[in-house]
Formats: structure tokens, sequence, C-alpha cells
């Protein structure tokens, strides 16, 4: 019976996987394949990549704080608790990568797990509320970044940014396997600058995988890193208990090796409708502030995966927009004028106000009839269905956990 629940308990945390595969491809290579820069395949490559590279330097330390840090006792993620853990998990990002949406994935494990340890009364309060603190600093941080970044410096960025997409209908950047050798070719009548942008926004997008892997990685193997299961003698293979391999626990090293490969699975299969989804219909969000945005929330991702704390891409990313839009509306007031109680007025659609490579004018300079509306930049009713989803799937993995945990007879403890 133990074995069994060990191997559905694997194959459930393998359905995580695959659904974090699904939920992350989208942000992070949404922009490339949107501008028709690179393929939804190629995409999937790059992100299985950076993903397990993000996966086996940094991710450890966000596996440790939700596998053996949030709850007091670890022996709570018995095999049959691990199952119900990972079910939720997995459901619930199942129905947001089904509706298209790339739900937070950290949220939704930090609220299974957080359930499983209010229902035995095992949850460590402090642990959670540090996590909780940064899910509120770090939007705020990406806000305030993105925001003198938007008003600074997001003209001179832009200036020289000038990334049009392929022409024709064709990608800008794709694979010749003609040869013994595969080799990069390019769009047709593709200058240098484009393809140096190019390779700028794909090189983004594999820092955005890069730190997917460093967070998202412990939401598919942590509760069962937390039962202290024996990976390797599941696999026929010896080593003592403080062996190390790789610099890594080595039951933690076969588990990020199982979760990867499963995020692949997922990359190339169901991430094809959150890159339709961020890439074409919620936003005519431009390659300069897809840019700025990616850069500024993967590195607070990396920097709270680093310390251990699982951190939400996706509203950090979404504080960061609305952050620049800010920013570069503020232009069309100095802060002379601000001092003396003149009004500024906003608009997140001041980001579509020049195309990349079009000079700005100087601060104070421009008029406020010129910042186009927010509507411009966002599709209503598609950016409404990501915000309902993205806090629908947190809650449902939270609520269903706990109720399964507390009322269900078998999973009493």
């Amino acid at each position: 019976m133990t074995e069994v629940l060990l191997i559905v308990g694997l194959l459930v945390a393998v359905f995580v996987g695959y659904n974090i595969g699904g939920a992350t491809t989208g942000p992070a290579f949404g922009p490339a394949v949107g501008a028709n820069v690179i393929t939804k395949l190629m995409a999937a490559g790059l992100m299985s990549m950076f993903f397990f590279v993000g996966a086996i330097t940094i991710g450890p330390n966000v596996v440790n704080t939700l596998g053996r840090e949030l709850v007091h006792d670890t022996s709570i993620f018995t095999l049959r608790s691990n199952v119900a853990v990972l079910f939720f998990i997995g459901g619930a990002l199942f129905i947001g990568n089904y509706a298209g949406v790339p739900a937070s994935t950290s949220m939704t494990a930090v609220g299974a797990i957080s359930a499983l340890g209010l229902a035995t009364g095992e949850l460590d309060l402090a642990v959670l509320g540090e996590i909780v603190v940064w899910w509120v600093v770090a939007p705020i941080i990406g806000f305030w970044v993105a925001g003198v970044v938007g008003r600074y410096f997001y003209p001179r960025i832009n200036e020289w940014v000038a990334i049009e997409g392929s022409r024709g209908g064709r990608e800008m950047i794709t694979v010749d396997r003609s040869s013994v050798v595969p080799r990069l070719r390019f769009g047709a009548n593709a200058t240098r600058r484009e393809i140096t942008g190019a390779f700028v926004v794909v090189g983004i997008g594999c820092l955005m995988a890069f730190s997917s892997g460093t967070s998202n990685i412990a939401n598919a193997i942590a509760p069962i890193y937390g039962a202290d299961v024996d990976m390797l003698a599941l696999l026929g293979m010896e080593a003592s208990s403080d062996e190390m391999l790789y610099g890594l626990d080595p039951d933690m090293l076969v588990l990020i090796l199982i979760g990867s490969a499963a995020v692949a699975v997922g990359c190339f299969t169901i991430a094809r409708r959150t890159l339709d989804t961020l890439g074409n219909d919620i936003t005519n969000l431009p390659l300069t502030a897809a840019i700025v945005v990616a850069v500024i929330s993967s590195t607070i991702v990396v920097g709270l995966s680093w310390i251990g704390i699982p951190a939400s891409f996706v509203v950090i990313a979404t504080m960061s927009i609305i952050g620049l839009g800010w920013g570069r509306a503020t232009r069309t007031t100095t802060l002379s004028e601000a001092a003396r109680g003149e009004e500024t007025r906003v608009s997140v659609g001041a980001l579509t106000a020049e195309a990349e490579g079009e000079p700005s004018p100087e601060i104070g300079e421009e008029e406020p009839e010129d910042i186009p509306r927010a509507s411009d930049l966002f599709d209503p009713s598609t950016t409404a269905r990501v915000i309902l989803m993205q806090n629908v799937v947190p809650i449902i993995s939270t609520v269903g956990a706990y109720l399964t945990f507390q009322f269900v007879p078998i999973f009493n403890f």
C-alpha cells in the first residue's frame, strides 16, 4: 500500500509540474512569441532548459522553506496527505491553464500546504507571515522601481529598442536543420538592430524561465521532499543519508530532475494556450515595456528565491506594468510643477505613447492628450478574466485542501 501511495504521489507531482510548465511559459515567452520573434516550439525548449538551471541552482532554497519550514512537524507530510496536497495544487493550476490564464503557482502551492498545516495545527505562522509580508512588499518594490524607470529611463530605452518582429508572418529567429550542425536563421530583410533586439527579448525570456525554476520547482516536489521519501531506494540505488550529489541532498536532486522533466512536458503541450493569451489576447504591451517589466520582476523573484521565499511572478509583473505606465505618464509634469500642486493625469496607456525606436520629448514637454487611454493597452474582457482566475485558482487550492484535511475522515491526523 505504501509503494502504491508513493507512486500515486509522484504521478500527482508530475501532474503539478506539467501544469507549472503550462502556467509559466506564457509570461516568460509570450512577448517573444506574440511578436513573431521565435516559434512556440523554440519557446518551449528554452523554457524547459532555463527552468531546470534555476531549479537545480537556487530552487533548493525554496524547496526547504515549503517542505521543511512552513510546518512545525514534517511528519504530517504522509504519502496520503501528499497526494491530496499535490492534487489540489495541480487541479487548481489545471483549471487556470484550461482557461488560458497563467495563475500564481507559488500562491497556489503555499495555500494548499498552509491548509494542511492549519488543519493539523502544525502551521508555522511566523514563516507564513514572512512569506505573506514579502508577497505584499515585493509588488510594491516592483511598482516603484518600474515607476522610476518609466519616468527617467524608459524613453531612452525605448529609443534604443526597435523590434518590429518578423516580416511576412514568419518568425525572426528560426533554426535551420538542413545541415549536420543546426544554425540560426533570421527573418528576411531583418536589420542588425532588429536582430539584436530580438535576441534581447529572447534573453529576457530565458531570465524569466530561470527565475521561474528558482521559485516554482518547490511547488511540485516540496511535499514529497518534506516526507523524507528515499528516492534513491525507490530507484534501486544506494547512498548514505549524509551523502551529497553535486552539492545537493540526493533525494532532492532526483525530485528536481523528475519535476523539471514534468515541467518540460507542460511547456511543449498545454503552454500553447497561455502563450496565446499572453502573446496576443490580453495586451498590446510594447516590447520595450515587456523587457523592462521582465527584468524587474525576474530580478525580484530570483532575489526572493535566494532567501527561500516562494514569490508570485504574476503579481509582481502586473504591479510593475502599472508602475511603468504611471512613471511614463508623469513625464507630462516636471517636479517643480508637481511641487506647485499642478495635477498630473496618469494612464497605463502611456506605454503606447511612442513606437519602439522613436525618441521621446523631455519631461514636461508632452501634453496629457498625447497619452493614450488604458483601454488602448489592455483588452478589458481578457484582462478581467485573467485577474479573476488569478485570484480564484489559489482560493480553490487553499479552501479545497483545508476542507479535505479538516472533515474527510481518511485524512484526519
